[in-house]
């Protein structure tokens, strides 16, 4: 898929792991809104852990950033990047595990 072409998907139609549905006893609603779910997931623009990991390295290299205390430099420099294409939290992963290798 072209990355020009997406678009992002509003984060209020995913739906966190556990439903509503379920916890009321409602395994049809539940079912059919896993199965939703799935047909959004095929959608969603997103970047590999590889991809990430460059993007990543690309920006600690470029900005010369070393440890923990250039954490907020790196995302700052990543999130325009990956927008739309991989959660804050991959993202704060992959660049603690980077500054702190």
């Amino acid at each position: 898929m072209d990355a020009a072409l997406t678009l992002p998907v509003p984060k209020t139609l995913i739906r966190p792991g556990g439903s509503s549905f379920a916890a009321a006893g409602r395994a049809d609603q539940a079912a059919a809104e896993r199965a939703e779910d799935g047909v959004l997931a095929g959608y969603l623009p997103a970047l590999s852990d590889a991809e990430l990991t460059a993007i990543i390295t690309e920006v600690i290299s470029e900005t010369g950033a070393s440890g923990m205390a250039a954490m907020g430099q790196v995302r700052k420099a990543v999130t325009p990047r990956v927008a739309g294409r991989a959660e804050g939290g991959r993202v704060a992963a992959e660049a603690r595990r980077a500054l702190a290798g």
